[in-house]
């Protein structure tokens, strides 16, 4: 599928909530809310699926999906919004303790998402650096798990100046409570480009999406 980059338009409604929390009031944020995955993790077990694969496409269908999180400048600066981004994930090194940023192809399809990024899993589980896959192209979003832990809350920041406006999401382990599967997801958002209605209903999509997973299963 060819990525296309289309620069906004002059009259883009949301052109002055942009420049406000862009240029005026820089404002990122954290939303971390734990989605019903009960029905979702079900049908991956009886089909016989990996949780970590099956997941990130559930997170990128729901990313690609909403214009807001496909958002970026392009190399000129301009501002745009991509007409899909690819996931760019990363894998644990179990015997180092240490971990690799590798991205994949996004396919709308999930068993050839599932077998895209399988594959690329097993290809570059033994490279020991940090970008285990060089040339990620532009249009990404980056996602990591903390397998870990159940968390509540997760927060983040740089002392850097960042021009990212891709969200980044974070989840966690997933845990049992009252004959219901629960997991933490975590989403950092530039206001720019998402107030927080946008992020509930990307939130939201991600839970449906698992909810109805033998529509597209």
């Amino acid at each position: 599928m060819e990525a296309i980059f289309t620069k906004v338009s002059s009259d883009w409604k949301r052109k002055p909530y942009f420049d406000y929390f862009y240029y005026t009031i820089k404002t990122k944020y954290n939303i971390t809310h734990h989605l019903d995955i009960t029905t979702f993790l079900s049908e991956i077990k009886r089909n016989g699926f990996k949780f970590y694969p099956s997941f990130l496409f559930v997170i990128m269908k729901a990313i690609n999906q909403n214009e807001a999180f496909r958002m970026s400048f392009n190399e000129e600066g301009d501002l745009g919004i991509w007409n899909y981004v690819n996931p760019s994930y990363t894998i644990f090194h179990d015997d180092d303790k240490t971990f690799s940023d590798v991205w994949s192809y996004y396919k709308s399809n999930f068993r050839e998402f599932y077998q895209e990024v399988t594959s690329d899993i097993e290809k570059y589980k033994n490279v020991k650096k940090i970008k285990a896959r060089e040339g990620r192209p532009a249009n990404f979003c980056p996602l990591s798990v903390l397998p870990w832990l159940s968390f509540e809350s997760f927060s983040q920041d740089t002392y850097q100046e960042s021009n990212l406006l891709f969200p980044i999401i974070r989840f966690g382990k997933y845990y049992e409570r009252d004959g219901r599967h629960f997991i933490p997801v975590s989403v950092f958002v530039n206001h720019a480009v998402a107030d927080g209605y946008h992020t509930s209903k990307l939130i939201n999509d991600i839970e449906e999406l698992g909810n109805t997973i033998n529509r597209w299963i």
